[in-house]
């Protein structure tokens, strides 16, 4: 089936925004109103960490990616997969968007290989290869008139479970989609307005970053930690045929001037 005449615009929303119940609840807002079909996909933030506490299940991280051992996995599906996706499922809703909360799992939409232990054993984490993306049975839902919120939990063939990044689920699922045919537009949505040249300085907005400045930027560290896989996500993104991709506050979702514009060139 073709979809040539279809768009849609893929949204990733960062941790710390859901951790802000005000943030939080003016993102939906703005997400609730994009024209036309679209995907919201979301990470767990901090919440995680705190159950983990609680439960006495010590949280490792390694290099700013979260270890998720077998008591792990279970936190961050119940998390991740249950209060925060049904919680940003029914908000949307209450605000007239039609949404369905979804894992990678569910309908067979994702599957994820487990990453290999070597150089560094992160546990139950899941890479998503580039066959991993069922683009037709995820359109199904779309074509229904229902709007997608998927958590970052994913499982293997042999249904083990498994946590992936929730940037390279977005990219993953742009990916498919613009291979299938589809127009996609990717948003990265965090706190910040879009990616600093200065972190203390919130209006050091880099307004373009293509191939060219950017390993630039990641030589001087401007590019860095968590930034570094969105950022190659981006690219990865552009260069399977997604239509544009943009990192940007969650406060200027619809604000096509704000924010920082991903190219090639």
């Amino acid at each position: 089936m073709e979809y040539n005449d279809i768009e849609i615009t893929i949204v990733k929303i960062g941790g710390n925004v859901i951790d802000c119940p005000e943030d939080l609840k003016y993102f939906l807002q703005e997400f609730a109103v994009i024209p036309g079909d679209k995907v919201l996909v979301h990470g767990g933030g901090k919440l995680a960490t705190r159950i983990s506490a609680k439960l006495d299940v010590p949280t490792k991280m390694i290099d700013g990616r979260r270890v998720t051992d077998s008591q792990t996995i279970e936190i961050v599906t119940m998390v991740y997969a249950g209060l925060i996706n049904k919680s940003l499922t029914a908000q949307l809703r209450s605000l007239g968007c039609d949404a369905i909360g979804l894992s990678g799992i569910d309908a067979g939409i994702i599957e994820a290989v487990k990453r290999s232990p070597c150089p560094v054993d992160f546990g139950f984490v899941g890479d998503i290869p580039v066959d991993g993306i069922n683009a037709e049975r995820l359109l199904t839902f779309i074509n229904a008139g229902l709007v997608p919120v998927f958590c970052s939990i994913t499982a293997d063939r042999h249904g083990i479970l498994l946590n992936c990044n929730a940037d390279t689920v977005a990219q993953s699922i742009a990916t498919a989609l613009s291979a299938a045919g589809v127009s996609v537009r990717l948003i990265y949505c965090f706190e910040k307005q879009g990616l600093l040249a200065n972190v203390n300085d919130d209006s050091s907005v880099i307004p373009l970053i293509n191939s060219v400045n950017c390993e630039k930027l990641k030589a001087s560290g401007v590019i860095a930690a968590g930034m570094i896989p969105k950022i190659d996500n981006a690219f990865k993104a552009l260069n399977e045929g997604v239509k544009e991709v943009v990192i940007k506050s969650h406060n200027d979702l619809n604000n096509t001037n704000k924010g920082t514009k991903i190219t090639l060139r």
